[in-house]
Formats: C-alpha cells, structure tokens, sequence
C-alpha cells in the first residue's frame, strides 16, 4: 500500500498551507486503528489538498494514488472519506481552467481512473457509491466509463447505490464526445422516467433535463411524488446527496428554478395537507416537521427568485402560522415578513404571535415572538409597537445585534437588528420615541448607541424632540459621533448643537467632515462646512461618503466645480455617483452627472442589481426630466419578474422594493 511514498519529494511539493511534508503522516494515519484519528487525518487531507477548491494543488497528483489505495481497503475506517476527497478532486479538475490543473494531474487521473471503475464491484455498497460519485463528477469522457457502469447496473439491487448510478450515467452520457454506450445510457434513463421506484424515477428526471430542458417543468407531479414519499429518505445514504429529505426537496427544486410558474407548482405542492394546529395535532399526520420545513425553505427560495408567486403563495405559507412546529411557525412568519406590505392581509393571523416565545433550535435561538414584531413592522401594522417598546426597555430580544449582510444563492431565515426594524416605522415615531430616547440615556454601548443614533438619523424632521438629548450626547463626548450623525439626519436648526459640532469640525478628527456636515444640517454657516468638507470629499481616499454630504450643500459648492467633473469620471463607481450628485446639486449641470449615474444603474434593464445602483437611480429621480435617457433604458424594470437584490435573507426583498420603488420616482419625474 505504502509502495513509492517515501520516493515522492513531498517537501519540493506545495498544497493549501504551504508545503506538503506533512502528507506522508496524514496519510498514515488514515490507516490507523483509531477511527476518530483516522476521520480527523482524512479532514486535514481534505483540508490542504482541497481546501475551498479554484485550483488542483501539486500535492494532489502526488496524493492521489495513495488515497485510492487506501478507499479500497475495507480495514481502512475513514475510507468514504477518502474516495470523497477523490471525488472533489475530480470534479475540481473539471472547472477549473488548464492553467491553474498541476502538472501531472492529467496523467495521474488517468492512471487512477481503472482503479476507481474497479471499485465498481467492491462489496461494500458505501464503496460502490462513493466510486459512482467519482465518475459522475469527474471530467473523463463518457465512453471509457459508460461500460463499466451500465454493466454495474445490470447486477445491482442497493436502491441507494442504483441512484448513485443513475446519476452517474446521466453524467456520463452527456460528456464528448458520445458514442454508442451514451446512446444505451440515454435510452435506459429515458425508460426509468417510468419505473414503479419513485426515487429513481426522480433520479432519471435529474439526470436527464440537461439534454432536456423543459422535461422537469412537464413532470412537477413526478417531482412532488418523489420528495413526498416516505422512501425519499434513501436520498441520505446515497454519494451524491447523503442527506435527508429537505435537500431532496432542494435539490430536485433547483431543476425547476428558472421557471416561475413551474416551481410555483412545485412549492405549493410540497405544502399541501391540512393544518397542523398546536390545540390539534391531527389534522396534518401526512406531512412530518422535516418535509414542512423543508417545503418552507423551497417558499423562501421561490420569493426569492420571483415576484409573481406572491399571491399564490402566501396563503398557503400564512396556513402554517399555527403549526406545532416551532420551526415552522418561525419560517411562515419570516417569510411573510419578507413580502412585506403584500402580505399584509395576513396581518391579524401574524398578531396573533406576539406572545409566542417558542425559540428556534439555532444558535441565536430567534423567537416566534421577534419575528411576528418583524412582520408586523414590514406590514407597518402599530400592533407591533408595543413589542418593540418593550424590547427597548430591556426585555428579551433574539434581534440580530448589529445587523446582517449576507451574500449567497440561498434565502436563510433570519431576523434584523432592532434598530433595523424601528428605521422603517417613521410612521409611528410619537410612540416609540420616547422609548428610544430613553435607551440612548441609559446606555454606555457605543454600539447600541450608534445604532439608536441611526434610527433617529433615518426617521429625520420627525425625530426633533431627541435634539436635546442629542446635544447632551455631544457635550458628553465618548458618542459625539453618533450624535453628530442624528442631528445632521433629523436636519433642524438648533444653537447649541451648531456649536459642539463647529468645534468638533475644526478639531484634527478623521470624523470632522460628518461633524461639519452636521454643523451645516443644523443652521451653520456653509463656509465654514465647506472649508473641511470640501478638501475630505475631493482628496484621494474613501470619498463618497464625504461627496454624499457634500451634495447637502447645494449651490454653496459650485466653486468645487473642477474637481467633482473629474471625479464623476471616476473608474470607481461610488465616487463617480456621489460626484456626479453632488455637481449637479452644486451647478445644476447635467452633462457629466446623467451620464455617470446611467453609467452605474445600466444593468437594471438586464436584471442586475449592485448595491451602487439604489442612490444612482435615487439621484437621478432627483435631476428629474435631464435624466429622460435613465428613464427610457429603465423604463422595463417595474415590470421584471425576477427579484433585483445583491445580498440574501430579508434584505434582498426590502432591497428590491426600495429599487423598484427608485425607477418609479425616476419614471414619474423624468417622463
């Protein structure tokens, strides 16, 4: 088994971390009597050799051999493991450009890959799987591997093993360049679209609408009777999933992803049943926690991706708002805070949850409770005031602490920071201000404190009877900053503020510029804001949020004329927005701004969406009829199907209601 390792020069060879001396022991190990030891060396392999992938590592070629060696041995306790790190290693090989494939890789892979077709026929069918999954991923042409597989399937009677092998024959039979043993693979797929076994029937779908496209969309009802089964559960003991019934629901979702109407379907099928009541929990027998929480995340995938499934959707999320289930409540409610004012007729059912504190199994362990003040707040329905009021006096809050901004391709459910809820309530500040003001007396958390300042900022005019509490915070001096930031949002005069913040705008203070623009918003005199804010939002550095505050001062900086031409020319485009703002305020000028801004917002008529796109398009609504050409390209947008956001969870809904909501305002001023 060891014959040729001590040859290799592992320490001439470079993995993830640096040099590969330390693959011999690892590997060694692997071989242990020790199970735990194994699994973790297996782990460390999987580790260096692979790490997050985007390259084949010179060490992997050299490795690749041994761990083949070692998976099939059945004394061997982390083999799975092992044939797995083949199997990624494989794939990776297969995406990834030539440059970035170590030398040797090709010529080890096609030494391994009789060795990988052998295990084929292993006795143990853990093996059997883990080497379908190999061939499935790999990059080798179809022909030489089709043999091998179709010959296994003959023999075959693990169900598990079989999807593993349907799975791969799809994959197989699809890469070039084919011949006769892809057109038996095809054919034989073709046929299990019918067979008696649902899984593989799903198998057969999956592996089948690559060449397919529209085969998923005409078979929803073969989908639905698939992950509905109690027998999808096999899915978890299969290579090419391992994992339970909510990741079938996924994983057969995806195939239907770009297409509305059809996931619609799909979704509205996975929760259908009766009710689950927590008074009466006879009524949903047919539907387990699993398959219910699992339909909810496909909900949650499906809003995401598309606007026109609302309607029909949320009725059938909102019947879930009284399930048994925790789990359940906390999702049905999360998503109908996510649709937001759409979901409003839901309101009255979501009321009925502010008391619930049933806590989810998370790390955060998020309440029913929060999420109904969510929703309520989304919906600005006033019931969901008083919950808020008590949070900020203290009384137990599962609230995100500072706010998350989450990228991803998935929607993960989860709740906002409090001062993220009471920004979007302007609605409502006369009761829940004081409450605020009080909060920002008592604390000693800058944090907290910056953030309260936030909502102050955000609920603007509104918020001026916190000015006094304001000025005391800038006297006070340890939350100056936040202070400054509330009073030059909230933008009304007051002579005791003008003077605390002048002095902090003439003190040698990275933050002096927000202090002079604050000055400014609370009846200063523009020159003296200008002589700090000026130089900060031209010179070299992190400039767009100085030129943003610049924009403020309107026609009081058109002597800044020059630099901000260039900088709306800018290859950034923050700076490029905010310059080209902040002329136009300053000049009234028009031909270098509309363009700039166009510039940044142009792919919304294709259905991007980059977080600088929201404030071009809000400056543009502002130039008004000048930015006519913004409002032809656009003009398509309010009617996209697809969602237009750039971050997951909550925050890629409210972010693609509030662009839409910009191209209208630009839609209505510039036509």
């Amino acid at each position: 088994m060891w014959e040729g390792l001590d040859s290799v020069d592992w320490a001439g060879l470079e993995h993830n971390y640096g040099s590969a001396q330390d693959v011999p022991g690892l590997l060694r190990r692997c071989a242990g009597s020790d199970r735990r030891d194994a699994e973790e060396a297996a782990d460390d392999l999987l580790n260096l050799l692979f790490h997050q992938g985007g390259w084949i590592c010179p060490a992997a070629p050299a490795a690749l051999p041994f761990l083949l060696r070692l998976g099939a041995r059945a004394d061997v306790l982390c083999r799975r493991s092992l044939l797995e790190l083949v199997s990624v290693l494989a794939a990776e090989a297969g995406r990834v450009a030539e440059k970035y494939l170590a030398p040797g890789w090709a010529a080890a892979w096609e030494r391994a890959l009789p060795e990988v077709l052998t295990l084929l026929a292993a006795p143990e069918a853990e093996v059997r799987r883990a080497a379908a999954d190999i061939l499935a991923d790999c990059p080798s042409p179809g022909e030489p591997i089709l043999p091998a597989l179709l010959e296994r399937w003959r023999t075959e009677s693990d169900l598990a093993t079989r999807l593993d092998l349907v799975v791969a024959l799809g994959a197989a039979s699809r890469r070039e360049p084919a011949g006769p043993r892809a057109a038996e693979a095809v054919e034989l797929l073709d046929a299990l679209l019918d067979d008696p076994e649902p899984q593989l029937r799903l198998a057969a779908v999956r592996s089948t609408a690559p060449r397919d496209p529209g085969l998923a969309e005409r078979r929803v009802d073969l989908l639905l009777a698939a992950v509905r089964d109690p027998g999808a559960e096999v899915w978890q003991h299969t290579s090419a999933l391992g994992v339970g019934v909510q990741a079938v629901q996924r994983w057969a979702g995806t195939l239907l992803a770009d297409s509305p109407a059809a996931y619609t379907t799909y979704v509205l099928g996975l929760l259908a049943g009766p009710p689950r009541s927590r008074t009466d929990r006879t009524g949903g027998a047919s539907l387990t926690d699993e398959q219910l929480i699992g339909a909810l995340a496909q909900a949650g995938e499906l809003l995401r991706r598309w606007r026109s499934p609302v309607g029909e959707l949320l009725p059938a999320v909102a019947a879930r708002l009284d399930d048994p289930n925790i789990e359940v409540r906390f999702r049905a409610t999360e998503l109908l805070a996510c649709s937001g004012h759409a979901a409003a007729v839901h309101a009255d059912a979501v009321a009925g949850l502010v008391d619930d504190t049933g806590r989810r199994g998370t790390r955060k362990g998020e309440t029913v409770a929060d999420a109904s003040l969510w929703a309520l707040a989304r919906m600005n329905d006033a019931r969901c005031v008083p919950g808020l009021v008590e949070r900020l006096a203290g009384a137990p809050s599962t609230f995100s602490k500072y706010g998350i901004h989450a990228g991803g391709k998935h929607h993960f459910p989860s709740l906002p920071a409090l001062h993220e809820v009471l920004a979007l309530l302007p609605d409502h500040v006369v009761p829940l201000l004081p409450a605020v003001c009080v909060r920002l007396g008592a604390t000693r958390d800058e944090h907290e404190s910056a953030r309260l300042c936030e909502v102050l900022a955000a609920w603007g005019p509104e918020a001026r009877a916190a000015v006094p509490q304001l000025v005391a915070l800038l006297e006070r001096g340890d939350g100056w900053v936040a202070a400054a930031t509330a009073l030059g949002g909230i933008g009304v005069e007051d002579a005791g503020a003008r003077e605390l913040l002048l002095a902090r705008s003439t003190a040698d203070d990275a933050n002096a510029p927000l202090a002079a623009w604050a000055y400014w918003r609370t009846g200063g005199q523009p020159e003296r804001a200008l002589e700090i804010l000026g130089p900060a939002a031209t010179r070299d550095g992190h400039r767009h949020p100085h030129l943003r505050k610049l924009a403020d001062l309107g026609p009081h900086a058109a002597g800044l004329a020059d630099p901000l031409r260039a900088l709306a020319r800018s290859d950034d485009e923050w700076t490029s927005i905010e310059a080209a703002h902040a002329l136009w305020a300053a000049t009234g000028e028009t031909e270098i701004p509309v363009p700039a801004l166009l510039r940044a917002a142009r792919g919304l008529a294709d259905g991007h969406y980059l977080p600088v796109m929201l404030p071009a398009v809000r400056h543009l609504a502002r130039i008004g009829r000048a930015a006519r050409p913004a409002a032809r390209l656009l003009r398509e947008v309010p009617d996209l199907d697809r969602r237009l956001h750039y971050f997951s969870g909550w925050r890629g809904f409210e972010t693609d209601e509030s662009i839409r909501a910009a191209v209208d305002d630009l839609l209505t001023v510039a036509n």
